[in-house]
C-alpha cells in the first residue's frame, strides 16, 4: 500500500507520455533549463526519462538515462572523419540515428514508470533541426508519442526589436520544419522580464513603436529598409503568434515551470487533436499513393504482356521456349532450296507450338514413329513448360515430341 505523496506508477494501458525537445540558441540557458525541468518534475513526485543528444558537451548537470556520449566519442569522430566541430556533431547524430529504434524500445519499456521524456539537443540548432538525423529522431518520437518543441529564448538578448524578430523567425522556421506543437520559453526572467516580448507578440502597434524608438536611438546605424522589413515581418508573424504558447521561466530560481508544464499539457491535447490526425492522414495518403502506383504498374505490365502475346499470335510466332531456336532454324532455311518433303517438314516446325494452328505429319511418316516414345517426350516437354509457368496445349507438346523423335 502506497503512502501519500509517493509516485504512482502509470498503468500499462495508459496514454503515451509526452516528449519534450528542448531547442535553443547557444548561450540561451538550454542545458540549465533542462536541469531545472528535471528537478521540477522530481519535485512533483514524478520521474522523467532524460536523454542527452549533445555529443560535444563536456559536463551534463543532470542524470541522463540515455547519453549520446556513451556510444559515440565526439573527438574520435573528428579525428577519424577529419571534420570540424559542427561536422562532427552532425556525423555523431547521424550515427546515433541509426539506432533510434533501440532508443524507442527503451522508452517503451519505461512507459509505466515515467511521466515525461525530456530531450536536450545541441546548441548548434542547424546541426539538429536541418540535418537528416534530426528529422529522423524527431519523427521517430512524434510517430509514437505526443511530442512538443520547447524553443528556449535568451530574454535579456532579445530586448532589441530586430534581435527579437530574428528569434521569432528562427522559431517560425523550426515550427515549419518539425511540424510539431511549439512553446516559446523566455528564459532568464530573473534578469529581464519577458512582459515586453509578450506585449510585442500580442500588440502590433506596440512593436511598431518599439521599432521607431530603436531607430531614433540608433539613427546612424539603422536604415529605412530595415525598419520597413521588420514591420512587414511582424505583420506576417501575427498569425504565427496566435498558435504559440508563450511562457517566461527562470532556470536559476525555478519560477514559471508550473506554467510551462501546464502549457505542455495544452500542447499534448493540441497534438492529439490536430497534429496526430494530420500525420495519420499523411501516412494514409502515402500508403494509398503507393498502392495505386503498384496497381498501375501491375496493370501496365499485364497490358504489355497481353499485347505481346496477341502480336505473337497474329504474326504466327512460336509461344514457347523454342522461340530462339526456331528463329535460327527459319534463318537457316531461308534462301535454301529444299525437297518437297523437307520443305513441308520445315513448315511444320515453324507452326509447332502455335495454339491457333495445327500441323499434321504425312501419314507415311506418322506410321514410322513409335507411339510410346512420342507419349514420353510429350509428357516430359509439357511438364518442363508447366514448371516454368508457361501454358502449353497438349497438341503443341505432341507436335514437339514428334519432331524431336523424328530428328534423332
Amino acid at each position: 500500500m502506497s503512502t501519500v505523496g509517493e509516485a504512482q506508477p502509470t498503468q500499462p494501458n495508459a496514454k503515451p507520455k509526452p516528449v519534450i525537445f528542448c531547442i535553443g540558441m547557444a548561450g540561451s540557458g538550454k542545458t540549465t533549463f533542462m536541469q531545472r525541468l528535471n528537478s521540477h518534475i522530481h519535485s512533483r513526485k514524478q520521474i522523467p526519462y532524460v536523454i542527452n543528444l549533445d555529443p560535444a558537451v563536456l559536463k551534463v548537470p543532470f542524470g541522463a538515462n540515455i547519453d549520446i556520449r556513451d556510444s559515440i566519442k565526439y573527438k574520435k569522430v573528428m579525428e577519424e572523419y577529419n571534420l570540424g566541430p559542427n561536422g562532427a556533431i552532425v556525423t555523431s547524430l547521424n550515427l546515433f540515428s541509426t539506432k533510434i529504434d533501440q532508443v524507442i524500445k527503451l522508452v517503451d519499456k519505461k512507459q509505466d514508470k515515467i511521466s515525461d521524456v525530456i530531450i536536450d539537443t545541441p546548441g548548434q540548432i542547424e546541426c539538429f533541426i536541418w540535418s537528416a538525423s534530426g528529422s529522423i529522431i524527431t519523427e521517430a518520437f512524434a510517430s509514437s508519442y505526443p511530442t512538443v518543441i520547447a524553443y528556449i529564448v535568451d530574454t535579456p538578448r532579445t530586448t532589441s526589436p530586430t534581435t527579437f524578430m530574428s528569434n521569432m523567425l528562427y522559431a517560425c522556421s523550426i515550427l515549419y520544419k518539425t511540424k510539431l506543437p511549439m512553446i516559446v520559453v523566455f528564459n532568464k526572467t530573473d534578469v529581464q522580464s519577458c512582459e515586453f516580448a509578450k506585449e510585442w507578440m500580442s500588440d502590433f502597434e506596440s512593436f511598431q513603436m518599439a521599432v521607431q524608438k530603436d531607430q531614433q536611438e540608433n539613427q546612424e546605424q539603422s536604415s529605412g529598409y530595415m525598419s520597413s522589413l521588420v514591420n512587414s515581418m511582424s505583420l506576417m508573424l501575427e498569425e504565427f503568434y496566435s498558435n504559440l504558447d508563450v511562457v517566461g521561466v527562470s532556470s536559476y530560481t525555478g519560477q514559471g515551470f508550473d506554467e510551462f508544464m501546464d502549457a505542455v499539457d495544452n500542447k499534448v491535447d493540441e497534438y492529439n487533436e490536430f497534429y496526430k490526425a494530420e500525420r495519420e492522414r499523411i501516412l494514409k495518403k502515402k500508403e494509398d499513393d503507393e498502392r495505386k502506383r503498384q496497381t498501375k504498374s501491375l496493370n501496365k505490365l499485364m497490358k504489355d504482356m497481353d499485347m505481346k502475346d496477341k502480336k505473337k499470335s497474329e504474326d504466327g510466332e512460336v509461344l514457347s521456349d523454342f522461340d530462339d531456336d526456331d528463329e535460327e532454324v527459319d534463318e537457316e532455311l531461308q534462301g535454301e532450296v529444299l525437297p518437297d518433303d523437307e520443305e513441308e517438314e520445315a513448315r511444320g516446325l515453324a507452326e509447332v507450338g502455335n495454339p491457333s494452328r495445327e500441323y499434321t505429319f504425312a501419314e507415311d511418316r506418322q506410321s514410322e514413329l513409335d507411339p510410346t516414345k512420342d507419349a514420353d517426350l510429350q509428357a516430359r516437354y509439357q511438364q518442363a513448360m508447366e514448371s516454368r509457368g508457361k501454358p502449353v496445349s497438349s497438341q503443341t507438346a505432341e507436335n514437339i515430341a514428334r519432331y524431336i523423335n523424328r530428328s534423332q
